[in-house]
């Protein structure tokens, strides 16, 4: 049974059974109709032979499980027969004739109104058929690099151009990318050029597997390239400045689109993955978007309130009012003076308390602690702590 019969045939409809009939459905409808017109009870009747035929057809079809579901996806993607186009096509939908559809109607041969070569070029591989471009060799996508690159604290905030030395696999320079010394390699005879062959699955499809013998490349070289031993690739290294986006954080993988090794026969460069490694800062942190701070304040500063000069990361410093009676570890929140978000937009600067005690007291400061110890005698503040402890 061609491909083309496979999915022009209503193998349903010879049965005389919906779409969905369970097994035993289908089963039935075959034994009745076997009966009916097999060759023992229609001696010398050709329709009824013929008939008796499509009926065992049917039945090898949609009595296999397997086979069947591949009948209904085959049936479902071309349209029961005729491809359909979907909502954007002339008319809304429309038939093409199948034999040209695989290569064999007259415009399929490339007349004016057909296409080309056919669509078996396209589905070939799909429906275990070559095609009448099989000959063509086909575009090879250039493999993806994985690198790493180290930025500052500063950089990865604000953004980087660096360099990277990347090696791959590219062209072999020496034989054009053909893998022949003579630069005139052979269309490889197990896949026809394609770099592909056939593995039937029991049904009306096939997978494909990269050829064994030419490495998926669809040549061979008769006289190999000594530098590159025949594959027509060959290990090079360059320098590329990357620009690293502002706001990368420590540990993310960033991918560049067409950076990576070059294809081979006018296919596709690969891509180039960096993972971005942040060394850390002496003064900032980071949470997110924002970054952090932590800055010492005098006992007189959290105690009668002031204003506080912090730094910011490449930027003006900026002052904080503390209110009267700041506690050690409060943050506060300076806008817009953290890391750099995908918006564009900037996360804030998190600025965190904490108060200094001083390690030697000149005698004057020695006394007037003293007397604001003497001052405050009376108050515990750890009186609130045991009575909870109690309570609990």
């Amino acid at each position: 049974m061609s491909t083309k019969d496979f999915i022009e045939k209503d193998f349903y409809k010879v049965l005389g059974v919906p779409k969905d009939a369970t097994e035993a459905e289908i089963k039935k409808a075959y034994r009745k109709l076997a009966r009916e017109y097999h060759p023992d009870a229609n001696k010398g009747n050709a329709k009824a032979e013929e008939r008796f035929k499509e009926i065992s057809e049917a039945n090898d079809v949609l009595g296999d499980p397997k086979k069947r579901k591949e009948y209904d996806e085959a049936r479902a993607l071309f349209g029961n027969g005729g491809f359909r186009p979907g909502p954007g096509g002339a008319g809304g939908s429309f038939n093409f004739d199948l034999g040209d559809l695989f290569g064999g109607g007259a415009q399929g041969q490339g007349g004016a109104g057909g296409f080309g070569g056919g669509l078996g070029d396209v589905f070939g591989g799909l429906f275990n058929r070559g095609g009448t471009g099989a000959t063509r060799t086909q575009p090879r996508r250039g493999q993806d690099i994985d690198t790493e690159v180290t930025l500052s604290f500063t950089e990865a905030i604000e953004g980087a151009t660096v360099p990277l030395r990347m090696s791959s696999q590219s062209p072999c320079k020496a034989c054009a990318g053909t893998g022949d010394k003579n630069g005139t390699p052979r269309v490889c005879p197990t896949c026809v050029g394609t770099g592909q062959v056939a593995r039937g699955s029991g049904g009306g499809f096939s997978l494909t597997d990269p050829c064994p013998d030419c490495k998926g490349r669809g040549l061979i070289a008769e006289h190999p390239c000594l530098e590159c031993k025949g594959s027509g690739r060959a290990k090079s290294s360059r320098t590329m400045q990357v620009r690293i986006p502002a706001g990368v954080s420590d540990g993310q993988r960033i991918r560049l689109r067409g950076k990576g090794a070059p294809g081979e026969r006018g296919g596709p460069s690969g891509d180039l993955y960096v993972t971005v490694h942040v060394d850390a800062h002496p003064v900032f942190g980071r949470k997110d978007d924002n970054l952090t701070v932590t800055v010492p304040v005098t006992f007189t500063e959290a105690a009668l309130g002031g204003e506080v000069r912090v730094p910011t990361l490449g930027g003006p410093p900026v002052t904080l009012k503390l209110p009267p009676g700041t506690p050690n570890g409060r943050t506060m929140r300076a806008r817009g003076k953290g890391a750099v978000r995908k918006d564009g937009t900037r996360g804030d600067l998190l600025v965190t308390v904490e108060v200094s005690v001083p390690k030697d007291l000149t005698g004057k400061a020695r006394d007037a602690l003293e007397a604001y110890r003497e001052a405050t005698a009376d108050e515990d503040p750890r009186a609130e702590l045991f009575q909870a402890a109690k309570g609990a």
